[in-house]
């Protein structure tokens, strides 16, 4: 039976109103559960607003409000939990990494959230190829674990370092290398289940160790339906849509692990899960194969299966325009091949190419893994990238892994964009094309009714295009609210009634996942845009990618979670709160889905001074890695400055707003009084230093760095210059808060460099700043009072075409983005300033081409600055390096002092976990001679506070080489 409070949590999701008395009752019963879960389970049970607010999505168009969250220790915690459920008679929702794109992870009642605690891998047999783990294990960690035995996982979203094996099992996922290895239904050996009545349940082949409710109910179903369960199933490698009931049959040893995988937690909680390893090659190389079109390559596809490829991808150029490596070509097939060594696998890889040759316009084979990693990350990207349509529009998913027949592909995709141009809609699919799956986010407009009627009347088409063509409306991510009110459409009445049979059998209560494949709510309810605003808010920065429209921004994050990848990933730096504490509300979908919520107004009910949003922000370094990372350029730093600057809106704020957010002007009246001695000295005497701190707001831990004696603009003004006004390039070196006021010697350096290379170097005549510390402690009418205050001091400048240097990474990157988007168009010249600005690197390439910079020689070691990596790129700076005979890389994550938030109090343990991510393990890792590079004045404080190592500017460590 479904209480009273089940029924309330369905009336708050469909907005239906309710009066204040009834509101206190469904508080009561809330409060009520949350008691009872907190006495019968041991792990974390969570039913604050914030809680709730980041489980109300996954992936996908849809939108369900939780009760509660519980995070589990262990299968008795889960039993208990439902129990507990049972009693009260409140649905529950089982939820791994939330990157389902079909709405089935998105919460009613109770959330289990598997990926906190539930997450280890019990065991694994090499010789059997057997692996047994819990549901919240990360699929990178199982192959991670299978790679040291030459084994892997067969399926592989491109989600793998996010995605939950549980997740995966809910929607029998495929990935990329189905064509070898099959669908994650062919690798399950062994599940073992709850059911919401409390049975535990061990599935595998065959009925017999059932409890013999489920046993007899089973052979029923199966017995009196042989023919329809035999006849009424589309061949095709990716059938996912429905229940498998084909796989009761007899002949099929009544695989009942397989029947439950894809079941998308709608009959059984799993706890555990028995799966198959497969034999990984020892090498692999990858033919990129270039075509017309992408009807060309859909039609070719098929064709190359018989070559024993580990995947075939497919992809147009109106998805990667301006990816390198491709060949030439409109549309590529991603073409992968093992081999038992790299040469086996190059020249497995040429036969394909050959083979193709009569219908492709160019071909690449790469043998290299780091080649064959980028080319991947293309792929990867895709679902994040298709958000955003070439015009910059949105586009959604919802239709976006039907799958037909390979050898229909090329005829289904010509009629599926007839049907799309036929609805006036837009899209570009990519995808499995040797599994004949094809993944496309469509520009649907979501946030009108009118919209709405298109997307539901163009859901109901392509169904019926989908069945004409004998595929599967789903074809990898489960049906979940998008599609399974369509299922009839594809099966037919008679075998949906089978499902509805198949699910009352499991779950006679329906308290797993309702409205999910039995019984579906419709594909156009639940929408996760109808609770947004439908006017632009009132907001400070100009957005201009989202055409001013905050909520537009917000709406960027789709949640496909790359921003909760928790491994070392090359030179990425999203997200590094996340990857510090481990916890959703500090990953930057997290923060995303808080702002969402927050616009909504429902969950989290206080607006621009909600603390739920603050508290998630406040662990955000404003790193801007999400603004290159994120596959839709989500920039958290940004938004965080905007909510910042409103939630602090005539109220007094954190101490350390006052003390670092004004920085420039307290270093400047430090400079002008010529006080660095003394605060040099007081910062040394402890109680000073320590009530010093205390009224900042500077984290107890932190030494407070020292002024320079001499600011960089006061030694330059005594500075002989030594290039000929005449015979140089003028460029502006810029005189940043940091390099000015506390490292003058970076800046004495770069003059050295550049006037070497024959630049005559000029210096603004007034004090500029890029507002930095404004911005990022949201104090932005202030900011845009110096920010304006400094376009009249280089206006001059400006006019004169020069070029502007920058040498602090996160000031120049304020320059070329926060400047230019809060000044919006307001003032043309911040749009001058913003593309005349350079790095260090970048201007020496531009402007002194010829310039040989002095042999260094040596090897380095460090960080490429965060803000560098997002905003300004780092190309010019390898160059340079490389051709001052500095090897090795730079790595990538951020230092975590990340300008005031490593200084700010409680701070401190997290700056250091993000600075041991990647920074310190690479510094002590390198040979004691390695140089150690950080353009950034934080990188160096940190490497300072932490290490032993010291460290420089680049521009130091060449003007050091100079004769």
């Amino acid at each position: 039976m479904i209480t009273s409070l089940k029924h309330s949590v369905n009336v708050l999701i469909e907005a239906l109103p309710v009066d204040h008395g009834d509101m206190a009752e469904h508080e009561a019963e809330a409060d009520e559960l949350e008691q009872a879960l907190r006495g019968a389970v041991r792990g974390d049970v969570s039913f604050d607003a914030a809680s709730r607010a980041l489980m109300t999505m996954d992936a996908s168009n849809y939108r369900r409000v939780p009760t509660g969250v519980v995070a589990p220790r262990d299968a008795d915690d889960v039993a208990a939990a439902l129990a507990v459920c049972r009693e009260h008679g409140v649905p529950v929702v089982a939820r791994g990494a939330g990157t389902s794109i079909a709405g089935q992870a998105t919460g009613l009642g109770v959330v289990l959230d598997f990926t906190r605690h539930m997450r280890s891998i019990r065991s694994l047999d090499p010789e059997q190829r057997t692996a047994v783990v819990q549901p919240g294990v990360i699929l990178d960690e199982l192959r991670t674990a299978a790679g040291a035995h030459g084994l892997t996982f067969g399926p592989d979203p491109s989600t793998h370092s996010r995605c939950t094996l549980g997740g995966m099992i809910g929607n029998n996922s495929c990935g990329s290398h189905s064509v070898a290895w099959g669908t994650t239904a062919d690798n399950v050996h062994a599940l073992d289940v709850l059911t919401y009545g409390g049975e535990r349940v061990r599935a595998a082949q065959g009925l017999d160790a059932l409890p013999a409710r489920l046993r007899d109910g089973m052979r029923s179903l199966a017995g009196d339906h042989l023919a329809l369960l035999r006849t009424g199933f589309p061949e095709l490698p990716r059938r996912i849509s429905g229940y498998a009931l084909d796989e009761l049959l007899p002949e099929k040893n009544a695989d009942v692990a397989r029947a439950l995988t894809g079941s998308e937690g709608t009959l059984g909680v799993l706890t555990e899960a028995t799966v198959r390893l497969v034999e990984a090659p020892a090498a692999r190389a990858l033919a990129v194969l270039g075509y017309p079109d992408e009807s060309a390559a859909a039609e070719a596809a098929h064709t190359l299966l018989p070559y024993g490829p580990l995947t075939v991808e497919g992809m147009a150029a109106d998805l990667v325009a301006g990816a390198s490596g491709l060949p030439k070509g409109g549309a590529w097939l991603f073409v992968e091949v093992g081999g038992s060594g790299r040469e086996e696998a190059y020249a497995r890889a040429e036969e394909i190419a050959r083979a193709a040759a009569h219908a492709t316009t160019d071909h690449t084979v790469v043998a290299d893994p780091a080649g064959q990693r980028a080319l991947w990350r293309v792929r990867e990207d895709a679902s994040g990238t298709a958000t955003r349509m070439p015009d910059g529009s949105e586009a959604w998913p919802g239709w976006e892994d039907c799958a037909v027949p390979p050898a229909r592909l090329g005829a289904y995709l010509r009629d599926f964009r007839a049907l799309m141009a036929q609805h006036g809609l837009r899209g570009t699919p990519y995808g499995h094309f040797g599994d004949g799956c094809i993944h496309v986010r469509i520009d649907f407009d979501l946030m009108r009714e009118a919209g709405v009627r298109v997307f539901r009347d163009f859901s109901t088409d392509l169904a019926d295009l989908v069945v004409t063509h004998g595929g599967s409306l789903s074809g990898e991510h489960g049906d979940g609210l998008a599609r399974a009110e369509l299922l009839p459409r594809m099966y037919g009445d008679e075998m949906v009634g089978l499902f509805h049979r198949f699910k009352d059998l499991w779950d006679p209560a329906n308290g797993l996942n309702p409205g999910v494949l039995a019984r579906p709510r419709r594909l156009d309810q639940d929408l996760r845009f109808d609770v947004l605003p439908r006017r632009p808010v009132d907001v400070e920065f100009g957005y201009p990618h989202d055409g001013g429209d905050f909520s537009a921004a917000v709406r960027r994050c789709v949640g496909v979670a790359k921003c909760r990848n928790e491994s070392v990933s090359g030179a990425s730096v999203m997200c590094p709160s996340y990857r510090a504490t481990g916890e959703e509300q500090h990953s930057t979908r997290g923060r995303a889905r808080l702002l969402h919520e927050m616009l909504a107004g429902e969950v989290v009910q206080d607006g621009w001074r909600s603390e739920e949003v603050r508290d998630a922000l406040d662990l955000c370094l404003s790193c801007k890695g999400c603004r290159s990372d994120c596959p839709v350029g989500v920039d958290m730093a940004t938004y965080k400055a905007e909510f910042l600057h409103h939630h602090y809106e005539g109220r007094v704020r954190p101490a350390g707003h006052y003390s670092m957010g004004w920085l420039p002007v307290w270093l400047r009246a430090a400079a002008s009084l010529r006080a660095a001695p003394v605060a040099n000295a007081a910062s040394g005497v402890g109680f000073l230093s320590t009530l010093a701190k205390r009224m900042g707001g500077i984290a107890p831990e932190r030494d407070i760095p020292e002024l320079a004696r001499e600011p960089f603009t006061r030694w330059w003004r005594g500075h002989v210059r030594t290039v000929p006004r005449e015979a140089a390039r003028t460029v502006v070196l810029w005189p940043d808060t940091f390099t000015n006021y506390l490292s003058p010697s970076v800046g004495q350096a770069a003059v050295r460099v550049l006037e070497s290379a024959g630049l005559r170097v000029v210096v603004p005549p007034k004090p500029v700043c890029c507002g930095l510390t404004w911005v990022s402690t949201g104090q932005l009418d202030r900011a845009r009072t110096v920010m304006r205050r400094t376009l009249d001091v280089m206006a001059p400048a400006l006019d004169a075409g020069l070029p502007v240097v920058g040498l602090e990474p996160s000031c120049t990157a304020a320059l070329r983005t926060d400047l230019p988007e809060l000044l919006g168009s307001d003032d043309p010249r911040a749009a001058r300033l913003a593309s005349s600005v350079q790095t260090f690197a970048q201007a020496l390439e531009t402007h002194a081409p010829d310039w040989e910079p002095p042999k260094v020689d040596r090897p380095v070691v460090g960080q490429t600055h965060c803000h560098q990596h997002a905003v300004l790129g780092d190309a010019a700076d390898r160059r340079l390096r490389e051709r001052a005979g500095l090897t090795g890389e730079l790595s990538g994550g951020c230092c975590g002092l990340a300008g005031n938030f490593g200084f700010e109090a409680g701070h401190y343990d997290v700056s250091v976990a993000c600075a041991e991510d990647q920074l310190l393990p690479s510094v002590r890792a390198a040979d004691e001679n390695a140089e150690v590079l950080a353009d950034g004045f934080s990188c160096r404080t940190q490497l300072d506070h932490l290490t032993d190592r010291p460290s420089r500017h680049l521009a130091e460590l060449l003007a050091e080489r100079l004769s």
